[in-house]
């Protein structure tokens, strides 16, 4: 070590999870290399894309390659790339550090997994490069970042520290040398300074990767691009997927596209089986890989994938874009454009057409995800439709989709029954539901934050409009009584004026079939669900009142209204408690819960 060698520790989560990869249990060690190569990929693409670019950085790229060089006797094992390169903060901030957000989350997850679960969460968080540690007792790595003159040496035993130090004569590039421990084919640790073990490795996980990966003099990968070739097979697939996402799981689904004419491209694009941790995250990534005639040019596209299908994985190679192209240019292209629309369509096309199993193992991931399409993809609202799933009162277990929703429709019946609320259960405990199910309407149950805002801005699906039970007029009879009417307007008139503040009106309730009170919006009011929201994030809100509908049918109703008529004493109290009841009812927050408390114990008290 030099004198101006440091020594330092690793971020406290970095160290637990050096500690986890030293001693994992995840039995296939041979992935560290896929990792490594992936990597090495990574900062070849990273390099010639900045070597176009940036016409005075000074750099050979004439013959960029990743080269593998076992020493069997020192017993190591060298993965070198000419890449990009780092500099002094790259590295302790991409390997000292972990830089990505979510390793906590990741820990977290890990202490809740099974051990053979291990491997599947060290891919969805990106942290390869702690996998050389499930094979080598220490590592060592050197790297100079292209177009500067100092490198830097970095090593570490997977201790809790490592040192960092200037070193001169660092080629440009990185090469990462593992100190390997001994051979245990029990643990399924093998002989990784053995030429045809690293052979029968790189051709199974990474033959598919666009530069040579050399051993000696011989090149142990194709170099074909996978998206161009019709004779891939799932296997070459699945890695190719694990490769670009860094995913440890194979794909859920896997499909290509091709355009030919004015106007040419290739699509291989993936549908993960889990969702990435970082999935609902604001610094979360999206999109996928954008190639220009097989030359890459940005890793996670935002322009060729909407917000909604973040989760979707692959490569476009086009032929006729520039290759001197930025992320501002891409926002404004026209074809580009046409490729996004094209892609999306073919996603949901892919979705819809899943057998069951894929499907409901799709939806359970990424079902809030997609939802999200219907606020902000217009164009494709309908398709988004076709392939939600909802909670639904037809069945106690599995979900809906909303074609066979509108199948099971009763003859005359108009418009799609939803109701929003916090849980399934609250849902089905709700007053609202009583006549609904009395009658045999079948009920969509919405649980999902984003459930309150589409419902809102999504007039219909095929033709048939959404309806709130909770809110509006429902009428479920087949007629009007007036009589009926007229025998409440009393009682109705008195509890408007006395919950004045709390109700904007008070009516018979069509609805109720056991519950002697309910509240519903009107058509047009925020839900409370939805209030509270906007509430919580700050935004100004106005009190918004909403409407008391009572059970005519009620023997309490009936009760109160005979007192009312009788101008019993204390009849205030009665109303504030029937208001409170029927709040409670739809899992709704009482303003002030001790006197609600007290007025209820007052009256139970007079009736013992």
């Amino acid at each position: 070590m030099t004198a101006e060698a440091e020594t330092l520790e690793f971020q406290s989560e970095a160290r637990q999870l050096l500690q986890l990869m030293i001693h994992s249990v995840y039995s296939n060690k041979d992935t560290f290399l896929r990792e490594l190569v992936s990597n090495a990929s990574d900062a070849l693409d990273k390099l010639r894309l900045e070597a176009f670019r940036d016409k005075e950085l000074d750099v050979d790229t004439s013959d960029l390659h990743i080269e593998l060089t076992p020493d069997p006797v020192a017993r190591t094992l060298t993965v070198r790339d000419n890449g990009i390169g780092m500099s002094r903060d790259d590295v302790v901030n991409l390997i000292g550090t972990i830089a990505k957000s979510g390793t906590a989350e990741f820990l977290a997850k890990l202490k809740e997994s099974k051990e053979s679960q291990t491997g599947e969460l060290i891919g969805q968080f990106g942290v390869g490069f702690y996998s050389s540690f499930m094979v080598a007792d220490k590592v060592t790595l050197v790297t100079r970042r292209a177009g500067t003159t100092e490198g830097v040496r970095w090593e570490s035993a997977g201790e809790g520290t490592y040192t960092i130090e200037p070193f001169e004569d660092a080629p440009q590039g990185t090469s990462v040398t593992l100190h390997l421990k001994p051979e245990d084919t029990e643990d399924r640790l093998y002989d990784y300074a053995d030429k045809a073990k690293l052979t029968e490795i790189v051709k199974r996980y990474s033959d598919f990767i666009t530069w040579p990966v050399r051993l000696g003099e011989d090149t142990l990968n194709s170099m074909k691009a996978l998206w161009a070739r019709s004779d891939a097979t799932e296997e070459e697939y699945s890695e190719f997927y694990k490769h670009i996402s860094h995913d440890w799981q194979a794909p859920l689904e896997t499909f290509r596209l091709q355009a030919e004419g004015t106007f040419e491209y290739q699509a291989l694009l993936f549908l993960p089986a889990k969702a990435p941790f970082d999935l609902f995250m604001r610094e979360r990534k999206r999109g996928v890989q954008l190639y220009v005639k097989r030359v890459f040019i940005m890793d996670d596209c935002e322009a060729l994938m909407p917000e909604y299908l973040r989760f979707v994985k692959g490569v476009v190679d086009a032929q006729d874009l520039s290759l001197n192209v930025s992320r501002e240019i891409l926002q404004q292209d026209r074809q580009i454009e046409r490729i996004r629309r094209r892609l999306v369509k073919k996603v949901l096309q892919t979705v819809k057409a899943l057998p069951s199993e894929k499907y409901e193992t799709f939806w359970g991931e990424f079902g809030k995800a997609v939802k999200e399409g219907l606020l902000d993809d217009v164009e494709n609202r309908e398709a988004i439709l076709e392939i939600c799933s909802f909670d639904s009162t037809h069945a106690a277990e599995g979900q809906t989709r909303l074609a066979d929703y509108v199948e099971r429709m009763k003859e005359g019946q108009e418009e799609i029954y939803y109701l929003t609320g916090e849980s399934r259960t609250a849902v089905e405990n709700s007053p609202h539901l009583e006549a609904f199910q009395a009658k045999g309407y079948e009920v969509l149950i919405l649980t999902d934050p984003i459930d309150e805002m589409w419902v809102d801005a999504v007039p219909e699906f095929s033709g048939r409009k959404f309806q709130s039970i909770a809110k509006g007029q429902v009428d479920l009879e087949d007629e009007k009584d007036p009589e009926q009417e007229k025998e409440f307007e009393g009682l109705l008139g008195w509890l408007k004026s006395t919950l004045d503040e709390q109700v904007k009106e008070v009516r018979l309730s069509s609805r109720l079939t056991t519950s002697p009170a309910c509240i519903v919006g009107d058509t047009y009011d925020l839900t409370p669900t939805l209030e509270k929201m906007y509430r919580s994030m700050g935004q100004p809100m106005p009190q918004i009142k909403r409407i008391l509908e009572l059970n005519p049918k009620h023997e309490f109703v009936l009760a109160l209204r005979d007192a009312q008529a009788a101008e019993k004493p204390d009849l205030a109290e009665v109303a504030e408690l029937l208001y409170g009841m029927a709040l409670l009812a739809e899992g709704g927050d009482l303003a002030d819960p001790s006197r609600f408390t007290k007025l209820m114990a007052t009256r139970l008290s007079k009736t013992l």
